[in-house]
């Protein structure tokens, strides 16, 4: 009789506890917002292939949590800051999303986030550059997935300084990315006994690049580093070509380049371009498996930010359904306290600042004798321990991160 009544309690306290966590999944739905750049300059580094790989990550989860649904809502930011922060404050507002992923331009990361943390929601950032993102722009509501200038110009910036490119010219795309990679650059080649000889800003987005690269030549330096993105970064380096920047005996280091930029471009105008990329779809088997679901899907391999928006949804889908809650609190504690193991890194964690910190991977881009295939065009050079990658927490103006 004692046996029948305990397990009636045990049974009624286990229907408690799945109904407290079922209570805790806001309107029975995990609801995820994606915006990005769908159309502009920075469409084919996340863009709709961004959407995809998010969409895998959901399906690959079974679409629920818990019997919970997943419900996404998509939106192109065109690159301007107002245009985001107005989306997210909609779906925040109308729509009660509780995470919002994609996030490319900095200006547009930046307002966004803000509306994200003023609405107590979550933000995983895959494809913004800006290391102020997590240091005087850190907040409890956003980590920052896949990469950052500062882990850029520690990876390229080192390599082309230790092969001799010790004066520095620099290009940068005139607003909150570029300024954070160009400070990032200035920061690197200073403290390895380097100089910066001049710096000229472009405006965002930019399609004639003539007279600035004419400047960069004229400057006399021997690296010409391009702290731009997406189609401006494409741009930049195809005047290069056209200008002889190379022949004449100048370096040209691309701080943040995209695999679909080097496709676009081709090997002849690209090979041996030093870069620093925080994934490639053919490092191991496992990387190669996922990369090659994604192409069949969209028609193309995968760049880094494709890859860490699927890592960090399924990382944020798993810490859901580990604790039965959507709250941001609740799921960023869990997401921090467990390591990221997946395609994308191995060992990841994520600090307190809400960097996620892993490996990145200094490469070379091949020749055509080199490459074995249209999208053979790496040549992996060496690894960075995560812990070497990022900026150091000693140096960090983050209010989350504790002072001695």
């Amino acid at each position: 009789m004692n046996f029948v009544r305990n397990s009636a309690s045990a049974i009624l306290a286990s229907s408690l506890i799945a109904a407290t966590a079922q209570a805790q999944i806001s309107n029975n739905e995990i609801r995820i917002g994606y915006l990005a750049d769908m159309s502009g300059t920075y469409r084919d580094l996340s863009g709709p292939g961004g959407l995809e790989a998010l969409k895998m990550a959901v399906e690959d989860f079974g679409g629920t949590v818990d019997g919970r649904k997943i419900v996404l809502f998509n939106a192109d930011d065109l690159n301007k800051p107002d245009v985001g922060a107005n989306t997210v404050r909609q779906w925040i507002d109308e729509r009660n999303v509780d995470m919002v992923t994609g996030l490319v331009a900095s200006s547009v990361v930046l307002a966004a986030s803000k509306v994200v943390e003023q609405g107590g929601k979550l933000a995983l950032i895959s494809g913004a550059a800006a290391s102020s993102l997590t240091n005087e722009h850190c907040s409890p509501n956003h980590i920052h997935w896949t990469y950052d200038t500062f882990a850029l110009a520690n990876g390229t910036a080192n390599a082309v300084l230790k092969d001799g490119g010790k004066s520095w010219y620099i290009l940068t795309a005139d607003y909150a990315f570029g300024h954070s990679m160009e400070t990032d650059i200035k920061k690197v080649v200073q403290a390895e006994g380097g100089s910066v000889v001049g710096a000229v800003r472009h405006p965002f987005p930019s399609s004639d690049f003539s007279s600035y690269i004419l400047q960069a030549q004229g400057s006399g330096a021997d690296v010409i580093a391009l702290a731009n993105a997406g189609a401006d970064t494409v741009n930049s380096l195809k005047t290069a070509s056209e200008f002889g920047v190379t022949q004449s005996g100048q370096r040209l280091a691309g701080m943040v380049v995209f695999l679909n930029d080097i496709h676009a471009m081709g090997l002849d105008v690209t090979q041996g371009l030093m870069l620093t990329t925080g994934w490639y779809w053919d490092m191991n088997e496992e990387t190669r498996a996922w990369a090659e679901r994604y192409q069949k899907r969209v028609g193309s391999k995968p760049t880094m930010v494709h890859a860490g928006i699927y890592s960090a949804t399924t990382h944020y889908l798993n810490a859901v359904k580990q604790t039965g809650s959507d709250d941001t609190a609740t799921v960023r504690a869990q997401m921090a306290k467990t390591p990221v193991n997946d395609m994308f890194a191995k060992d990841g964690r994520i600090r307190e600042d809400g960097r996620m910190v892993h490996d990145m991977y200094l490469v070379k881009v091949k020749t055509p004798a080199e490459s074995k295939g249209e999208w053979d065009l790496y040549q992996m050079v060496r690894t960075i321990p995560g812990n070497e990658a990022f900026r150091p927490l000693a140096e960090s103006q983050c209010k989350l991160v504790a002072k001695n």
